[in-house]
């Protein structure tokens, strides 16, 4: 058995302590919270699974380290407190741990990130043993092994677009959802995610990715972003009111630019309600769906709609990131310590329980 350690139980741990229990090969070892109010209680609570698990939540990560667990599955947020996260993840490698995290977006495509966050990585590798993998849905497998694999059903493909299309009521999230995308705020508001060179930093990566296993040259990474007041004042079951006039939708690109055209392209159109840029894409049935579309010789287009959590589909989105992550841990188990991205980690098959 594999001891397997979470860190964080947010929205993406507490999926990761679901698959963690789910997988045969796997024993969950420990569960590291920062919330005191959490302390103490069991992982199987945390997790909303019904039922105890016999491990207890503890703020104290040093401590569940020095037990040297096989792998940990780094949950905690890294959109905020990337220097933190950082620092969390480079001692858990150091203790000669797998580490499988979604939460650090530049080191996606690390054989690009920037040398002050590869350098302590690389250095924690060099010293413990460990490694580390980072993933997620979008960025991730959203644009990383999906569009790679659905390519290569086409003869001639033109333009490869990857859609995320979201109603972001369903997140939850709420200072994310406010402040760094926007929603609900004046439409002179600057969204910090939204920013000149902050989406090419979250999603450029994914871009490049592409480009290297497609076996093409950038000529650049270019921007596109588009945002849409509310017409009305309107109300959400998980954050409220959102009043007419504030930002109700956005819509942005990253362009991948090659001979002069964008040809690999990540797409996001984001509302806090269906009315608001009804003329944007929609996802088949209003609440939200990841989408390749595949221009070319035949035109191959393929939605993914995941959903938990009694049907949430945000939920759902982070139960298949977590699915990546824990479904990578026993290829890195048995590969050099080492620093990998997605296009080194194959796509595992599940488990069937």
């Amino acid at each position: 058995m594999v001891s397997t350690m979470v860190w964080g139980t947010g929205n993406v741990g507490r999926a990761a302590i679901r698959a963690v229990e789910a997988n045969p090969d796997l024993e969950l070892a420990a569960v590291i919270v920062h919330n005191p109010d959490k302390v103490g209680h069991d992982a199987g609570e945390l997790a909303g699974l019904g039922r105890d698990l016999g491990v207890t939540a503890s703020a104290d990560a040093e401590a569940a380290l020095s037990a040297r667990p096989d792998a940990v599955v780094y949950a905690a947020s890294g959109e905020i407190r990337p220097d933190e996260a950082l620092a969390d993840i480079v001692k858990a490698i150091r203790a000669g741990a797998v580490v499988v995290t979604p939460s650090l977006y530049a080191l996606y495509d690390q054989r690009n990130a920037p040398p002050e966050l590869r350098e302590p990585v690389l250095s924690a590798i060099a010293e413990g043993g460990g490694s580390l993998f980072v993933s997620g849905v979008d960025p991730g497998w959203g644009n990383d092994v999906l569009p790679l694999l659905v390519s290569g059903l086409g003869s001639v493909v033109d333009v490869i677009r990857c859609q995320e299309i979201f109603d972001y009521s369903t997140y939850d999230q709420e200072d994310s959802v406010r402040y760094l995308v926007g929603m609900g705020q004046p439409m002179d508001y600057e969204p910090p995610m939204l920013a000149p060179t902050i989406p090419s930093m979250v999603w450029g990566g994914q871009i490049r990715l592409m480009a290297r296993a497609l076996g093409v040259d950038l000529d650049e990474i270019r921007e596109t972003v588009e945002r849409r007041a509310l017409d009305a004042t309107v109300s959400t079951v998980t954050m409220g009111k959102f009043d007419a006039g504030t930002q109700g939708a956005v819509r942005f690109e990253v362009q991948g630019v090659i001979g002069g055209a964008p040809r690999i392209v990540i797409e996001h159109v984001t509302r806090i309600h269906a009315s608001c840029a009804p003329d944007w894409p929609t996802p088949p049935d209003g609440v939200g769906a990841h989408r390749v579309v595949i221009e070319g010789r035949p035109r191959i287009e393929v939605t993914v709609e995941a959903t938990d959590e009694d049907g949430n589909r945000s939920a759902g989105g982070n139960a298949t990131a977590v699915g990546r992550l824990i479904g990578a841990i026993d290829w890195l188990l048995a590969a050099e310590p080492g620093l990998y991205d997605a296009l080194d980690v194959p796509l595992r098959p599940g488990k069937l329980t």
